[in-house]
């Protein structure tokens, strides 16, 4: 038997074990190492785990795929929950714009109908304004309410914020702050859009009230002219409403909206400015100027020495001392009533004015007009000259009503004040 290499462990020495196998005649023997023990031993140990390891794996493998797969439905119920909130605020988001959409386009088309609105009046009211002014020569002009600020075609068009399409199937995390953004994206156009609208809405508003306050203004200033020349009118004996043939009434305005205010306004406008031009035309009939306005006066109204005889005498009118041959204008409006040979007046014209208002031009040196002519403020009705009895060349005027001599001087008096309101 051939000897082992010793071998020590911790400096003790340790032989080597021999397996010794006889068979018959025959024996064997073999000599086990000790590493040869330790790797069958650790070979036994590793097949003894691996054993154990996958009798494990085998009992406890359903537990784990089950919890697995239970974690990953959770996971996915999460998901499938945000995105469903998330759908659902898109649904909220795509209505709330659809609802602001409605509301833009009512207010564009109220817009529109008041922008619509206020063309219509302005048609309305040029004429009449212009009328105004041509009778209120010294009011401010008015001013074109509704073309300046707003045009019928002048539309605000304001685009909605959609949502967009792939939100449901994006990432949640991502799907989220997209849809604050859009919601606050919809939430600044709507801000917006209601400035816009208000901004607008006050514009015409304004618009609106100074048509009615332009409006109100006017009437205002004609009733004002119409006074003054009907008190100045009355002032001398004329009537000034002799030739409207309106009933008269009145009371206070209790308007019923917007509408019928102005309506009401532009009715009030009319009717002043059509008393305003009755009281003019009553005006410009009336003898109320001055025949001879660059002359001086030589012999005024009333009782005086005659010029002839010396004695006292009424002097039935004014004498202008206006040279031979100029001509001699009417004071007024009306129709011949008398052309001729006129006793002491010499060469004499007569016209009547209405209103039992008449005005004689005596002493002329030519008569130009016929009885039956009809003559205005400024025609001219003969020449100045001396027929008649008089000293010497002039203009004798007089103003009677109802056959009646009165002072022509007060007439002229009034009728300057009369000439600054025509």
């Amino acid at each position: 038997m051939q000897q082992t290499r010793a071998s020590a462990v911790f400096g003790k020495r340790r032989e080597p074990h021999t397996v010794i196998i006889a068979r018959g005649d025959q024996i064997r023997h073999f000599t086990v190492r000790p590493w040869l023990v330790a790797c069958l031993g650790s070979a036994l140990s590793a097949v003894a785990i691996g054993y154990l390891l996958a009798t494990s794996y085998l009992v406890l493998r359903d537990d784990l795929i089950g919890a697995s797969i239970a974690r990953q439905a959770r996971v996915q119920q999460d998901y499938e929950d945000r995105i469903a909130a998330l759908r659902a605020q898109v649904d909220r988001i795509t209505s709330r714009q659809l609802l602001d959409q409605q509301l833009m386009e009512t207010k564009v088309s109220e817009l529109l109908q008041r922008q619509s609105q206020l063309s219509r009046r302005h048609g309305r009211l040029s004429p009449i304004l212009e009328r105004a002014e041509s009778e209120l020569p010294a009011a401010a002009p008015a001013a074109a309410p509704a073309e300046e600020a707003a045009k019928p075609d002048q539309r605000v068009e304001i685009a909605p914020t959609t949502a967009p399409a792939s939100l449901a199937s994006a990432a949640p995390d991502f799907a989220f702050w997209t849809t604050r953004s859009a919601t606050a994206d919809a939430l600044s156009n709507a801000d917006k859009a209601d400035r816009l609208f208000s901004a607008i809405n006050n514009s015409l508003r304004t618009i609106e009230t100074e048509q009615i306050d332009r409006v109100t203004t006017l009437a205002a200033d004609a009733d004002r002219t119409a006074d003054a020349i009907a008190d100045a009118l009355e002032a001398i004996g004329l009537d000034p409403d002799r030739q409207d043939g309106k009933t008269g009434i009145g009371g206070p305005l209790i308007a019923l909206d917007d509408k019928s205010s102005f309506d009401t306004r532009v009715r009030e406008l009319d009717e002043a400015l059509a008393r305003l031009e009755n009281v003019k035309k009553v005006a410009l009939s009336a003898p109320i100027h001055n025949p001879a306005p660059s002359f001086a006066i030589s012999s005024t109204f009333g009782v005086r020495r005659d010029p002839l005889l010396g004695t006292p005498a009424l002097h039935a009118g004014v004498d202008f001392r206006v040279p031979y041959g100029n001509v001699a204008r009417a004071t007024g409006a009306g129709t011949v009533v008398k052309a001729g040979w006129y006793g002491g007046y010499g060469r004499m014209v007569e016209v009547d004015h209405g209103d039992g208002m008449a005005t004689r031009y005596g002493h002329l040196s030519k008569v130009l007009v016929k009885v039956g002519d009809r003559v205005e403020y400024g025609s001219a009705v003969g020449q100045t000259g001396s027929s008649g009895r008089s000293t010497g060349p002039h203009l004798h005027y007089e103003v009677r009503r109802n056959g009646v001599a009165i002072d022509p001087l007060r007439i002229i008096r009034a009728g300057k004040k009369i000439a600054e309101l025509l």
